[in-house]
């Protein structure tokens, strides 16, 4: 009897260790799918400031085409992509090398703007500029793709997105009121996912980048100075007078481990969106991504580097040291892209690092 009794007994606790660990689980997704529920609404709620214009064909304004013209014309083209913003950086983890974070980004995205407006003014004068097109490139949020950002960040997706489309949206400002006409191009990055793994179905609508793209075309929307494309697709190709571009943001490339770097890899994904792109009766002369935190600048492709700059990443897995820059380049009507060089912003003094 005593050793029914305790088989009895060895039983009932191995029920009850089992219904406790059951419970656990139960709780646990309970507790994540409330979150994942709450998330959705803020999501929601977001994007019932958006007019959603399903089935529009996206139209490039008249002034990238002029039927004609002038021979001293010219477009300016920069890019702001990779701004991460709202991660922290800390100097401490990165041997002095870099700091980011909100009051840092605010500084540097504010520095870009006047530096674009200094270059077109003194290092490019002569120059009868026909408008800006200014290329939102992706990763423009850092994201909470990974726990330690979710962790890190200044403020959650949600709050992000209110306080940096106001500020983008001023430096656009700034730089329709100089250059009078001003096109924006947006396609979206990696980091600004709302999902934990890449999409390839609805990957723009899932993504923030299309979002704050949409709210800055939005407060916008009386200015007829200022135009947008913003596709639902991975890229956008515009045409600046007879020369197409590609704007992508870069992370559909692997591999650039090796000794040749990201240009090979980066030039084989050029040739088979070309190929794709004539079988379909388009074309482009350069290509323009993000991605890689890297600037370089050819003909054929320019790759921008990041306004967020070096990163614990980077610093742990040994890559080169890039101080912090943004792309610009000059498109003329007979040669396409003529003058081609970084825009830089960073003040350490100011930044205080």
């Amino acid at each position: 009897m005593a050793l029914r009794d305790e088989i009895e007994q060895a039983q009932v606790a191995d029920v009850d260790v089992d219904v406790v660990r059951v419970r656990k689980q139960r709780d646990q997704l309970a507790n994540q799918n409330a979150r994942l529920l709450t998330k959705v609404e803020e999501l929601e709620r977001t994007l019932s400031v958006v007019d959603m214009a399903e089935g529009t064909a996206i139209q490039p304004p008249m002034w990238l085409a002029p039927l004609k013209p002038k021979s001293s014309a010219g477009t300016l083209v920069v890019m702001l992509s990779d701004t991460h913003f709202d991660e922290v950086v800390n100097p401490d983890e990165m041997e002095g090398l870099n700091a980011y974070n909100r009051e840092i980004a605010v500084m540097r995205l504010e520095r870009w703007t006047q530096n674009v407006i200094k270059m077109a003014r003194h290092y490019l004068s002569g120059v009868s500029y026909d408008g800006v097109v200014i290329i939102l490139g992706g990763d423009i949020f850092t994201g909470d793709i990974h726990e330690e950002l979710a962790l890190t960040n200044e403020d959650t997706m949600i709050g992000s997105l209110l306080f940096w489309s106001e500020q983008v949206a001023a430096a656009i400002q700034l730089l329709t009121d100089e250059f009078k006409k001003c096109h924006v191009v947006s396609v979206v990055g990696n980091h600004g996912r709302t999902t934990r793994k890449p999409r390839m179905k609805q990957r723009v609508r899932t993504n923030f980048d299309w979002l704050i793209a949409k709210m800055i075309e939005r407060h916008f929307r009386k200015d007829k100075r200022v135009t947008f494309s913003i596709p639902e697709s991975a890229d956008a190709l515009i045409n600046i007078y007879d020369h197409g571009h590609l704007i992508t943001h870069g992370d559909q490339v692997s591999g650039g481990s090796g000794w040749g770097g990201i240009y090979s890899p980066i030039m084989r994904m050029r040739s088979r969106k070309e190929a794709r792109y004539l079988a379909t009766g388009k074309s482009f002369q350069t290509m323009w991504l993000g991605h890689w935190h890297q600037y370089i600048s050819t003909p054929k492709m320019v790759v921008n580097g990041t306004m967020k700059g070096f990163d614990e990443y980077a610093l742990l897995m040994g890559f080169g040291y890039e101080q912090p820059q943004q792309a610009l380049a000059l498109v003329t009507p007979e040669k396409n892209i003529t003058i081609q060089a970084p825009v830089f912003f960073v003040d350490r003094k100011k930044e205080n690092w």
